[in-house]
């Protein structure tokens, strides 16, 4: 494992992460507090958001929330505000890429599936940037991907609710950045956490995705949350309205 960056100004910097509990959020979720930052999640996992608060001894904070539920969303941030104080980064991470045939979509799976994928981050940010505001500043990072730029079939949904993440992390960039908010997109390729382990990556199409990478090794999740710290980090004061790829080279 190479060494990796401390980043002096998430110090007690308060984050809120979304979809926290588990791979990718995860991974992040324990880089912050590694970096001595305040870091609250929200999941809708809550048995696996309790074992990760307990793993990291309890140094951070958690709220059961279901993010297709915006009432919600906003009153388990407020809860976490009231404990951390309000936040100066949010990352926008909850998101499901579960597969699904063109055929077989209806309208009121379309509509699930831009509610997990995209909606609650709009919510998320109007939540948190008045706390931005009052602060002089903040950094949003929404999580894209890069399925929709590869022409990746088979989750047509998805696709379309994650190509519409770098329409609203630009337009964001404009609406905030005279307040001093960065937002960005980090561009995940295909990493390797559990689930996709346990679901898709099969021997054969391990191979045949490396070959359209640049590099020849598999993505682990601490690579995306290494990219996430440099953008919440005073580090990255100047970037905004950009995405981040983390994909291998595979565009």
């Amino acid at each position: 494992m190479p060494e990796f960056a401390l980043y002096p100004s998430l110090q007690g910097k308060t984050v809120f992460i979304t979809g926290g509990a588990s791979g990718i959020g995860a991974e992040m979720v324990t880089a912050f507090a590694a970096q001595g930052a305040k870091v609250g999640f929200v999941d809708f996992d809550a048995d696996t958001a309790e074992a990760l608060v307990a793993a990291t001894d309890g140094t951070v904070a958690f709220e059961f929330c279901d993010l297709r539920d915006i009432d919600a969303l906003r009153t388990a941030f407020a809860k976490l505000a009231d404990r951390l104080g309000p936040a100066t980064a949010l990352v926008n991470n909850a998101a499901r890429d579960d597969r699904h045939g063109w055929q077989d979509v209806t309208p009121e799976y379309w509509d699930e599936r831009f509610s997990t994928n995209l909606r609650h981050m709009f919510f998320a940010m109007q939540a948190v940037v008045p706390g931005m505001i009052e602060a002089g500043g903040g950094s949003i990072i929404n999580l894209g991907s890069n399925s929709w730029w590869e022409k990746v079939p088979g989750m047509p949904a998805y696709t379309a609710a994650k190509s519409a993440v770098h329409g609203l992390t630009r337009s964001s960039a404009k609406e905030f950045g005279a307040h001093r908010i960065r937002v960005n997109a980090v561009v995940p390729g295909w990493v390797m956490t559990e689930r996709q382990k346990e679901l898709w990556a099969t021997p054969e199409k391990l191979e045949d995705h490396l070959k359209g990478q640049c590099l020849p090794d598999l993505i682990e999740p601490v690579y995306l949350a290494r990219m996430v710290l440099f953008l919440a980090s005073d580090d990255s004061a100047m970037c905004t309205a950009s995405n981040f790829m983390v994909d291998g080279g595979s565009i």
